[in-house]
């Protein structure tokens, strides 16, 4: 099957994975209401050009706190890319995007570990669920410290975990004989991951205490949730529902980000994932007050589909959508954008 967008690269997938694997990735929580609403979201919205700038082919790199970045797009944080490409899983990922110069948000429930990500990578972030076990969550941060992680990606909308009904349905519970969450083993046993509706602003603060490292919070959809982040000292918010995989009717994310824009005041850098699919998904995202946005799905339908060759296919053809929607807004660079360009 030929692929021409990203949307392409999910037929490619499911023909290739497992329909239990397929299942697991393209699925939401309960009824996917989330699921479905962060793609329509961005159809709903209108792109408004500015005509006759005269300015010649948009730039599109630029940094988020401090990281270089060949255009305005991550790799968000996925699980289990070995159910994916099992011979190399996230090592496969992150040579696509260590080679497209685009930052990789590092899972902490990845299948490899993060020094052997690292290995693979080029500029690297580590995704972290907060565990209720503050010694273990420390020593998770040393190792991506060591590592070479830029960044800590705190993800915060996991209190407990959203019931996933396909999984229900298929008695998808547990990975596979030798697919293992590789971070969480230690003296030859992995530990159980734990998601805990104890997890506070305190443990937030704790953190902020532990690591130099700049913190963002991945799954902030309230505009006193993100005041708040700010006020003490998080460095990033990420405007995310969790691709629709935990509390489902969730506003997609999309139009939640100019309200998170307005409480923060650009006091710290708004990244949005959910939903992106298209070069005007991102264009939209960045007119409403992101510096930039994190991929998901699309990135695991790649690299099911090729390996670190799907993953960098996928890359191209976002960058190539996003550098013809700038030239049509009349954008010299993503900064160019404004609000008022987008209507719905």
């Amino acid at each position: 099957m030929e692929v021409f967008n990203l949307r392409d690269f999910e037929g490619v997938a499911r023909e290739k994975l497992d329909p239990v694997y397929y299942d697991y990735f393209a699925s939401g929580a309960q009824d996917e209401v989330t699921l479905a609403a962060n793609e329509a979201a961005f159809r709903r919205l209108a792109l408004v050009p500015r005509i006759l700038r005269g300015q010649g082919p948009p730039r599109l790199s630029g940094s988020v706190l401090g990281c270089e970045s060949s255009m305005p797009v991550l790799l968000a944080p996925t699980a289990f890319h070995r159910l994916a490409w099992p011979a190399e899983g996230e090592a496969a990922t992150a040579r696509a995007a260590r080679e497209a110069d685009v930052i990789m948000i590092a899972a902490m429930l990845s299948t490899i570990t993060i020094e052997e990500i690292a290995a693979a990578a080029g500029t690297l972030w580590f995704q972290l669920y907060i565990q209720p076990d503050l010694g273990f969550t420390e020593s998770l941060v040393r190792r991506a410290e060591a590592a070479g992680c830029r960044a800590l990606v705190v993800t915060v909308d996991s209190p407990a975990l959203g019931r996933n009904e396909r999984g229900d349905r298929n008695d998808f519970h547990d990975l596979p004989p030798g697919i293992f969450c590789a971070n969480m083993r230690g003296d030859g046993n992995v530990r159980q991951v734990r998601l805990s509706p104890e997890i506070s602003w305190k443990h937030v603060e704790w953190l902020r205490e532990v690591t130099r490292l700049p913190i963002l919070l991945k799954g902030v959809l309230h505009p006193a949730d993100a005041a708040q982040a700010v006020a003490l000292g998080v460095d990033g918010l990420i405007v995310s529902n969790h691709g629709g995989r935990q509390l489902d009717t969730t506003p997609a994310t999309i139009d939640r980000l100019p309200v998170i824009a307005d409480a923060v005041g650009g006091r710290v850098p708004l990244l949005l994932d959910g939903g992106v699919r298209r070069g005007t998904d991102v264009v939209k995202a960045l007119a409403l007050g992101a510096s930039a946005v994190a991929v998901g799905r699309p990135v695991l339908w790649g690299l099911a589909a090729g390996g670190a060759e799907g993953v960098a296919q996928v890359l191209s053809l976002l960058r190539g959508e996003l550098e013809n929607a700038l030239t049509l807004c009349g954008a010299d660079s993503p900064g160019a954008l404004t609000k008022d360009q987008v209507v719905g």
